[in-house]
């Protein structure tokens, strides 16, 4: 039997972002999504990390079966914090992810300072250039759509430590994208030394739009194992 696959989005995106990769692995592949509290319209109403945590483990709960759990991008940090050791999770997909450990934060992994495409306000963080940054590779119309639908992220979220680190308990595999924009491939290699399995792709940092034929392959393999 094939895994169940939870996929948690990264930040300033929503569930929206997998539509191209679930159509791709198609209906033997029991795929669910969640949205994150952390991103959206409204700076004063985002959650934090724990708040997105909480609602990957809610996600959890109502998935039955072994399941495999994929992070994009700050979502790595998310269930990184979010996955318990009694969980039930089999596997841990970091896709161009945050494989952090307890007290290290998004903000402070990337040496305490923040990138220049990020804006910066008190509550809430946007991003400057999101087509350069987030979807180098993706079709012209999808990336339009993409861009129009990116939202705010919270500040809390990349600022506060985690408190587990899930992969030390859950067996996981790290994809490092060759062409990523927002988290330079050293920083990706770096962090996937903590990961069981090493994969890579082609792509820039959003491969479920750029690449979805390809990462549906990469993924069918690793769902098959942990069922």
């Amino acid at each position: 039997m094939t895994a169940s696959l939870l996929l948690v989005h990264g930040a300033w995106h929503g569930s929206w972002c997998w539509r191209p990769l679930v159509e791709e692995l198609g209906d033997d592949v029991r795929a669910h999504t969640v949205d994150l509290p952390s991103v959206g319209e409204d700076p004063a109403a985002l959650g934090d990390l724990r708040a997105d945590a909480a609602a990957v483990r809610d996600a959890l709960a109502r998935v039955d079966g072994p399941v495999v759990v994929l992070g994009h991008s700050y979502g790595g940090a998310v269930v990184t914090e979010a996955v318990a050791a009694d969980s039930g999770v089999a596997h841990l997909v970091y896709l161009c992810a945050f494989q952090l450990d307890v007290g290290d934060s998004l903000l402070g992994s990337v040496g305490g300072q923040a990138p220049p495409w990020w804006e910066v306000g008190e509550h809430a963080i946007g991003v400057t250039d999101p087509a350069a940054v987030f979807y180098n590779g993706v079709p012209e119309e999808l990336t339009r759509d993409a861009v129009a639908r990116v939202g705010l992220q919270s500040r809390a979220s990349v600022e506060q430590p985690l408190t587990g680190a899930a992969w030390r308990h859950v067996p996981s595999t790290y994809v490092v994208c060759e062409d990523d924009q927002a988290i330079p491939v050293f920083a990706q290699e770096a962090m996937s030394s903590r990961a069981g399995e090493v994969l890579r792709l082609p792509s820039g940092h959003s491969p479920f739009l750029s690449h979805p034929a390809e990462l549906a392959a990469l993924l069918r393999p690793v769902l098959d194992r942990a069922g």
